[in-house]
């Protein structure tokens, strides 16, 4: 045996003897080890590893799929065996993962495992609402539910990490990715942040039912130019810290143990190359401690940007900027080793990075068993449990918004007969919504069709397609109006293809595409007194001008999951009263966007009484206001508000103000109500929204029942930053206790500094 072979043998006992060291940790104290055992051990293994092996801890590259599971290319397989590769996405399954993982394990020199990630944004297998229809629920129990539902199932099929929460401010619904995040407002979207990341992370990562978080994206994203993907973003400071900063400070808070770059540049300097966004903010400001992955090929693309001269540059700038992992573009794997031997890359730089990556793999116990997320009985007994999929029904009816109800057009009875009409209808190919993970578009997704027909005989359904999606056929426009004649009420299933929401999946145009608003206005103009119901599947707001003219009732389902059908049944019919709201706005037209409901006053701005007073903020050719505000939900019953009450008109800093209105449920229905806390700060020395969320609070009222709800505000909640600074102020402060965020103010309160 030569030198080489015995020093390898020496080293790989090594790390066997660490691994029993820290598997007879666990066994004795019955719980995971401290964070300063962890760091020992990785300390004592990065004392083994070469300069190549600590870069390739930091590199990420994609698997694939045949026929049977997934594989690696040739060139990724070489590095994999050389263990020169920390991490791989897109490999899931129990049997794939752990065929992957043996060759880390058993294959290498040090036998460090690897760590896999998955986009797992809207459930695993069993597939939820799209993520802005999961926060139409108001609801943090059921936010956390999803992710938790997600983990098992991820966990299950080999995943160690998701590449999710999006927590990206959006208000532009040109945007593909509005479909991925929580809409427009500051406090519910980073109150729905802290909620996935508990639901994903969980306890305590060592728990086998766990997987990494990771905020995305850091930092702007949402706020592209003209709404195009992977565009321009340009902001002051100011408004970077009090809008868009905030949920991923929310996400740290709640332990998340990743962060994600964006693609956009901000400022002029792109996001993967940012060292203000990344070392001054996210490290020494909020000290966060966890690893940073680039997007896919984030760091190829600062060529493009014109950041870099070439990806060896482009390199150097990502990794001096505090960005620890490389998800696909080969730059760190390529030129990391040469850029310290110029020294133009310190080495503890990759050191740290390394180092980073390690812990997140002994939190999740690989080091303990690498294979314990590849147990393929654990697999068949998780994926698609009956309480996951009664979850996903449940949450479809809770994420339904209901945005328009004419004389009670819904709830439907099983006595009446219906005509079944537009292509979304039948439709399981696109209930399911982009970012479905390993989600079934075909066997396991139910339709509308299906569901409905849990609650009426098939023969009391006629169904007709009517269009495509989008197309220029008018050839079923005939069947569909013989069926709407025959009918009793007529339900239309209108939307976009999956494929028109998402990344890269940017419009100029977001009217219902192709025939579908002409087969509305047909069937209307031949029906003039039949009352018409509008089901919409999409992926963002749309201008729904024209069809909120033509229809009774407007049910906005977005995606809502592989159960999708049945949840969406269950409010047709009644079975659950709809409680959903907007989480983002609904323009009249596309040239009011970007449109939000906590926009800054003008010099000039409309007044109530005299909304076209010339020489105003306003539109020749239409209201300022949007068609559905953020808020906004109807349900099938009403709900009465009392005038507020504050325990005090004038507060102190450091005092406690309370806020309270009598809820009372006036209709005919039991129902939930979310009720919503708003401020506005009059004067301050940089202007302030004229509405601000604050706190909401979701209850459930029987029919006649009242409830006194109080809110608690302190000073926290009145702070914003001025130049870096949290700061607040004194002054004067409008409030409101209100079901949406169309109100208008009618209390105040005075704020004194200690």
């Amino acid at each position: 045996m030569n030198d080489y072979q015995t020093m390898k043998k020496i080293q790989k006992a090594l790390i066997v003897l660490l691994t029993l060291c820290h598997c007879l940790c666990l066994s004795a104290n019955n719980s995971y080890n401290s964070e300063k055992d962890i760091y020992r051990k990785v300390d004592s293994i990065m004392s083994l590893m070469t300069l190549d092996e600590k870069i390739g801890q930091t590199i990420m590259y994609s698997g694939d799929w045949n026929k049977t599971g997934p594989y690696v290319t040739s060139d990724n397989m070489k590095f994999l065996k050389e263990g020169n590769l920390g991490s791989m996405l897109n490999v899931y399954t129990s049997k794939g993962t752990k065929e992957l993982q043996k060759i880390a394990v058993e294959e290498t020199r040090l036998g460090i495992p690897l760590l896999f990630g998955y986009d797992v944004i809207h459930g695993f297998k069993t597939i939820f609402p799209i993520n802005l229809g999961i926060a139409s629920s108001w609801d943090l129990k059921d936010v956390e539910e999803v992710a938790r539902i997600s983990a098992e199932e991820a966990s299950a099929s080999g995943v160690h990490w998701t590449f999710a929460p999006m927590i990206d401010i959006a208000r532009d619904p040109r945007w593909g990715r509005i479909s991925e995040g929580s809409g427009e407002d500051v406090y519910l979207t980073s109150e729905i942040a802290k909620s996935y990341v508990k639901g994903f992370q969980g306890e305590n990562l060592s728990h086998i039912n766990t997987i990494l978080a990771c905020a995305k994206h850091f930092v702007g994203y949402g706020a592209a130019q003209a709404g195009r993907d992977y565009h321009t973003v340009n902001m002051g400071d100011n408004e970077l810290r009090n809008v868009y900063m905030p949920p991923f400070k929310a996400a740290i808070d709640s332990g998340v143990e990743t962060f994600m770059t964006a693609f956009n540049e901000l400022n002029g300097v792109p996001a993967t190359a940012n060292q203000y966004i990344f070392k001054d903010i996210l490290r020494n400001e909020w000290g966060f401690n966890g690893f940073v992955v680039t997007d896919y090929t984030a760091i190829n693309e600062l060529v493009n940007h014109g950041y870099a001269e070439n990806e060896k540059h482009a390199a150097e700038l990502a990794i001096n900027s505090g960005i620890d992992m490389d998800m696909m573009s080969g730059a760190y794997r390529r030129f990391l080793k040469e850029l310290i031997v110029e020294g133009k890359v310190d080495e503890t730089l990759i050191n740290e990075a390394c180092r980073k990556i390690l812990i997140a793999k002994f939190k999740l116990g690989l080091f303990d068993d690498p294979y314990r997320y590849s147990n393929e009985q654990r697999e068949e007994e998780t994926i698609y449990r009956t309480e996951f999929l009664e979850s996903a029904r449940k949450i479809a009816s809770k994420s339904s918004v209901l945005l328009k109800n004419i004389n009670k057009a819904l709830p439907l009875n099983n006595k009446q007969t219906i005509a079944l009409i537009g292509p979304l209808a039948k439709d399981k190919r696109n209930i399911i919504g982009s970012w479905a993970a390993a989600g079934d578009r075909n066997g396991k997704a139910i339709s509308i069709f299906q569901g409905i027909k849990e609650y009426l005989d098939e023969s009391n359904i006629m169904f007709a397609k009517g269009c495509d999606i989008n197309s220029n056929n008018y050839s079923g426009f005939n069947e569909a109006v013989n069926i709407a004649k025959k009918a009793d009420k007529i339900l239309m299933v209108l939307g976009e293809d999956y494929n028109m929401s998402g990344e890269a999946a940017s419009r100029t145009n977001i009217k219902l595409p192709g025939l579908q608003t002409e087969l509305i206005k047909t069937l209307r103009d031949e029906l003039p007194n039949k009352e018409i119901i509008l089901i919409l599947m999409n992926g963002r707001p749309l201008d729904l001008t024209i069809e909120d003219s033509l229809v009774d009732a407007i049910l906005e389902i977005w995606y809502p999951g592989t159960s999708g059908g049945l949840g969406v049944a269950d409010i047709l019919f009644g079975k659950y009263n709809p409680s959903a709201k907007l989480p983002i706005t609904f323009p009249r037209n596309v040239g009011q966007v970007p449109i939000y409901y906590n926009v800054k006053n003008t010099g000039r701005p409309i007044s109530n009484d005299n909304p076209t007073e010339d020489y105003k903020s306003n539109y020749i050719d239409s209201p300022n206001t949007p068609l559905y505000p953020f808020g906004h939900g109807l349900s099938y019953t009403t709900f009465e508000y009392s005038e507020i009450k504050l325990s005090n008109n004038k507060v102190r800093e450091s005092e406690i103000l309370k806020a309270s209105s009598i809820i009372t449920n006036t209709g005919e229905y039991d129902g939930h109500e979310v009720v919503q806390l708003y401020i506005h700060d009059k004067v301050a020395s940089i202007t302030r929204p004229v509405k601000e969320l604050k706190d909401f609070k979701k209850i459930f009222l029987r029919k006649g029942e009242s409830k006194t709800v109080t809110f608690e505000i302190n000073s926290d909640d009145l702070k914003f930053y001025i130049n870096g600074k949290r700061m607040i102020e004194s002054g004067e402060f409008e409030i409101a206790i209100s079901g949406t965020s169309d109100f208008e103010f009618n209390k105040t309160f005075n704020l004194t500094l200690d």
